[in-house]
């Protein structure tokens, strides 16, 4: 297929796992609000910091409130990585590849971009907060089981997959990472890698298989279980598996730069233990994971796309 129909697909897949990933980051805060202790304070910081974006977000707010949080983080248009950025970038992307796509996948994110955009999408905001944010939830859900249904699964399908699960991969490890930001110390440690767990989707199975939440477990559900389809193990497993589907490179070998660095990654992860990683430290381990995640998708691009990507950041 055209590089730039390659680059448009894989772009739409990474930014509405993106735009999902925001609203489940503000919905599982709002309810972690729920369960502290009378008298502390919400802790909005350490989700802007999780994100990427404190900086950005400290050169435009004055403090870090519930309000200035999810104004940036939502409907931001100076903040790339928002909700409403992220939406209007596959949007754009979308349009330009409108033969590409079907138009299920079209008319379900034009309705959830204008969801987002309209003038009243701020004030039900601030009148139903959980509702809005679930709904977005859903509608990235929705979005990727109606490419999965009404794609056929060719390269196109697999550029999508490929961005969708690389985009994945970095959210979760961000979501690992949260628990470094918010350091509420022994007394909250249960809740806090609750909050972890929910912001994975995760809670549930991670109760019914292991039950207590313990420390080295959750990082290696999250990190290296293979069976999680959330996990990053999981995640860069299908990555690889839709990379080599587009170039045809038996699994296990490589050709080009990006099949070499996304599989010495799933490599090393399936040969990667919890204790490790928290003996290293988790938060070091998830920046240096971060990294070669940056160095795999940058390979990506330089292989199968134009450079003047539509809105690619």
């Amino acid at each position: 297929m055209l590089s730039r129909a390659a680059d448009s697909i894989y772009w739409i897949g990474r930014y509405l796992e993106r735009a999902e990933n925001v609203a489940r980051f503000i919905d599982v805060n709002l309810h972690h609000m729920l369960d502290l202790p009378p008298g502390t304070p919400e802790q909005w910081k350490p989700l802007v910091a999780v994100t990427g974006d404190l900086y950005r977000f400290l050169e435009r707010y004055e403090t870090t409130t519930r309000e200035t949080a999810i104004k940036f983080l939502t409907f931001d248009d100076g903040n790339p990585n928002s909700l409403l950025s992220s939406l209007r970038a596959a949007r754009e992307n979308a349009r330009s590849i409108r033969d590409v796509i079907s138009s299920d996948m079209w008319e379900h994110l034009n309705a959830t971009f204008l969801q987002v955009s309209d003038d009243d999408a701020y004030e039900r905001v601030r009148q139903a907060p959980y509702e809005f944010f679930s709904e977005l939830k859903l509608a990235g859900r929705l979005f990727e089981g109606l490419t999965d249904d009404t794609m056929s699964h060719g390269e196109a399908w697999h550029f999508c997959r490929l961005g969708r699960l690389i985009e994945r991969a970095d959210k979760i490890s961000r979501i690992l990472d949260f628990k470094h930001f918010l350091g509420g110390g022994a007394p909250m440690e249960e809740i806090e890698w609750s909050v972890v767990l929910q912001s994975a989707s995760a809670l549930e199975l991670y109760r019914k298989r292991h039950g207590r939440l313990l420390r080295e477990k959750i990082v290696a559900f999250l990190l290296l279980e293979r069976d999680f389809p959330r996990s990053v193990q999981f995640c860069l497993m299908g990555a690889e598996d839709s990379l080599h589907a587009i170039t045809g490179t038996p699994i296990g070998t490589f050709r080009i730069l990006a099949e070499q660095r996304l599989g010495q990654l799933r490599s090393e992860l399936a040969f990667t233990r919890a204790e490790e990683v928290l003996a290293e430290g988790l938060h070091e381990y998830v920046d240096a994971l971060q990294l070669k995640l940056n160095l795999a998708s940058d390979a990506v691009s330089e292989a199968f796309f134009v450079q003047e990507s539509v809105g690619a950041v």
